[in-house]
């Protein structure tokens, strides 16, 4: 069992916890015909579920993989998402003197699992249809903001109306920085000092690929909207 300091015990019991208090931030959209709610897989999806649920909207997932440090993965230096979409912090690979062929082989397994999770999770159905739509990104939590950021413009290029971007707990700097570039930031918690996004998690064990796909086969709201051709 994890210890915590005093000023740091887990804010949340878990994710399903977490979807529940953020949903509640997030019901000035609630009942709206042209909300979506894309869950980022895994660990964002029950959280975005639980969203989902309560703001009667249709719920999706949209596959982004972090590009992690060389032996240290759970450091990002980047991300990819889907429709081809790649950022890479340039600063940090010239800080640690990463070699080109060291990033571009992680980001060619990286690509590889993305697309393996898109054929798992989607079984064939296509994204829904974005366009015109005020779609709601969620995640879990907010480290250093790549996967997000990598979330935002490839959802960007699918010409939504609006972007909110939705998590339970944040780095502060994090949420001011990709305030910039969505249309707003809604995270109920950011703690300072930050340190790491289970540390307020009482359970955060790893989301499974079958608790994904159980959790988008369930209804959530307006299953109507049409999905893309």
């Amino acid at each position: 069992m994890r210890s915590y300091p005093q000023s740091q015990k887990p804010r949340y019991s878990d994710r399903r916890s977490a979807g529940q208090e953020l949903a509640d931030a997030l019901q000035q959209f609630a009942g709206r015909d042209d909300v979506v709610v894309l869950g980022l897989p895994r660990g964002g999806v029950p959280v975005a579920h639980e969203v989902a649920k309560s703001l009667g909207a249709p719920l999706d997932v949209f596959v982004v993989r972090k590009i992690g440090m060389p032996g240290h993965e759970e450091f990002a230096i980047g991300a990819i998402a889907s429709g081809g979409t790649r950022i890479l912090d340039e600063g940090l690979i010239h800080r640690y003197q990463l070699p080109e062929p060291a990033v571009e082989a992680i980001c060619r397994r990286e690509r590889s699992e993305l697309e393996r999770r898109e054929r798992l999770y989607r079984e064939g159905r296509a994204l829904i249809n974005l366009a015109g739509r005020l779609v709601i990104l969620v995640d879990d939590g907010l480290a250093t903001g790549s996967t997000m950021r990598a979330a935002i413009q490839a959802v960007r290029g699918l010409r939504p109306a609006r972007i909110v971007v939705a998590a339970p707990v944040g780095a502060p700097g994090t949420c001011r920085a990709l305030a910039r570039v969505a249309e707003s930031v809604i995270c109920p918690f950011m703690p300072e000092p930050f340190a790491a996004v289970g540390l307020w998690y009482g359970d955060f064990s790893p989301t499974t690929d079958e608790e994904v796909r159980a959790l988008l086969a369930m209804p959530t709201g307006k299953q109507r909207l049409e999905r893309r051709a």
